[in-house]
């Protein structure tokens, strides 16, 4: 049985840093790819940022350069740093394995102007 558990959100000011983790059971993050994903009240889920099995990353254009995706094999846990939060980053954020329908219950994260 497949478990992706977030955590790490929280309110923070503009300007400020969270680290997101997901915690993967039933697979190996090491292996698959894995995404975040977002949704804002009232938006459709959109895509964040991912990384693949041989460690290739890819980001949103609305978070590249303040977001980073990595990876710790050991700890089976996906980790999403990040820096210099916008109040328009406010959503629930969402860990994925890429091409399978597996989703986590999903961590909020909020940042005031």
């Amino acid at each position: 049985q497949v478990q992706l558990v977030e955590s790490g959100g929280g309110l923070v000011q503009a300007g400020g840093s969270l680290r997101l983790s997901c915690a993967a059971s039933g697979i190996f993050v090491s292996i698959n790819g894995m995404g975040w994903y977002r949704q804002a009240p009232g938006k459709e889920r959109e895509f964040v940022s991912s990384i693949s099995s041989v460690g290739k990353t890819n980001y949103a254009n609305s978070v590249k350069g303040r977001f980073t995706i990595s990876r710790d094999n050991a700890k089976n846990t996906v980790y999403l740093q990040m820096n210099s939060l916008k109040p328009e980053d406010t959503a629930v954020y969402y860990c994925a394995v890429i091409g399978a329908n597996y989703w986590g219950q999903g961590t909020q994260v909020t940042v005031s102007s």
